[in-house]
């Protein structure tokens, strides 16, 4: 019996919404896609709010879609093309065959009640044993992101969750999900589950190098890290600029991050291998430095630098690696930080145009975060000034 393929189509829209050129923009994906999909993924920008019940209205009829998630950016991204603060919509269409697809809707009211999120959640999840992935499109205005995923995580500890939080304009309402019926009031966050039939891997490219040395932590308060090494850690940061070039130097101050690894059974650090955590504060005279982390005794800690030159190699090194790993992939979903973009590299389109270098001219969708979801050493996190690329192989 033949296996039918899975298979993908994208479009990149630039423009504020107009019913009859998405209607022909539509037909053409699904005709491009020679088949029904299973789900469409749209991103939009805040001034298509409006317009989204009649966005959905036009998937469904014209492009025979029975499920949409979708969510609000301020950027979005295609095939080898950003558009930064432009009206448009970033779309991709998805025909799965042989995956089971499990949609939830987390409205903020369950959020709230975050024990019986859990509770729910592990009741959904059946057994530890089940695997697959999660797609994630939160809204940051409701949903309390990094403590909401750690409780999800421990619900659903072999299925890592992929995605991003809306971008827009929080001041307006820039912020909003929706669905094939149009804007979900009041969600916190869209789920999909996606079990056997495609391959998930992604790139999570924090933009950073490791600095300085590996040291392990020796001594802390809460998120306030006292000692590593037995040193005082102010001072161990000091160390690790020491370390840089004169012009390094220059541009490091406010660049500088912990990175906290995440495996405690690795013999050479190296990229990757830590989660890249803010430095919120520090006091030279108590040799302290505050994180937006909780760090915990025991762990290795190694400070990190975060600029254009390091950003860059970061992510082309691992997406040549994802491709060397993985394979070739049929489409991939990018989710990546509002802070990247012309905001930190000298040319438009660097992430976009990566994924096209490396992997050529595979459908690709996406939008700029305000928050990235993806895994470190195995558990997923939220990040940020990161690239996740997800790999649908």
């Amino acid at each position: 019996m033949m296996v039918e393929s899975n298979r993908a189509s994208s479009r990149l829209f630039s423009g504020v919404f107009d019913a009859d050129r998405i209607e022909s923009l539509v037909i053409e994906c699904r005709e491009d896609l020679g088949c029904d999909p299973h789900v469409v993924f749209a991103f939009v920008s805040p001034d298509w709010r409006p317009h989204l019940s009649e966005l959905g209205e036009i998937l469904q009829i014209h492009g025979h879609c029975p499920l949409v998630m979708g969510s609000s950016t301020d950027g979005l991204v295609g095939v080898g093309e950003e558009r930064e603060n432009s009206s448009g919509l970033s779309l991709m269409f998805l025909h799965l065959p042989n995956t089971v697809l499990t949609d939830k809707i987390v409205i903020d009211q369950e959020v709230e009640r975050s024990e019986d999120l859990v509770l729910c959640a592990e009741s959904e999840a059946g057994s530890e044993d089940q695997g697959g992935a999660w797609i994630v499109l939160g809204d940051p205005a409701n949903l309390p992101a990094e403590n909401w995923l750690r409780q999800w995580n421990a619900a659903w500890p072999n299925s890592p969750s992929y995605g991003g939080l809306a971008s827009g304009n929080p001041a307006e309402d820039g912020f909003f999900l929706f669905r094939e019926t149009g804007l979900i009031e009041d969600a916190a966050a869209l789920l999909l589950h996606l079990e056997g039939g495609v391959r998930l891997q992604s790139v999570v490219s924090q933009g950073c190098r490791p600095i300085g040395d590996p040291y392990t932590i020796t001594e802390v308060n809460e998120n306030v890290l006292v000692k590593v090494g037995q040193r005082q850690a102010y001072e161990i940061l000091e160390q690790a600029y020491e370390t840089l070039e004169r012009e390094e130097q220059e541009t490091a101050r406010g660049n500088i991050f912990a990175g906290l690894a995440v495996s405690e059974y690795i013999d050479d650090y190296k990229r990757g291998d830590f989660l890249v955590r803010n430095i919120i504060g520090g006091d030279p005279s108590a040799g302290v430095l505050a994180l937006g982390a909780w760090p915990r005794v025991g762990q290795t800690l190694q400070f990190q630098l975060r600029d254009r030159e390091a950003a860059d190699e970061d992510f082309v090194l691992q997406c040549e690696q994802a491709q060397q790993e993985f394979g070739q992939p049929f489409a991939s979903m990018l989710f990546t930080c509002a802070g990247r973009g012309l905001r930190m590299f000298d040319a438009p389109n660097h992430d976009a145009a990566t994924l096209e270098q490396v992997f050529g001219k595979i459908p690709v969708c996406g939008y700029f975060c305000s928050g990235e979801i993806g895994p470190v050493g195995g558990t997923s996190f939220v990040h940020g000034y990161t690239a996740v690329a997800l790999f649908l192989i």
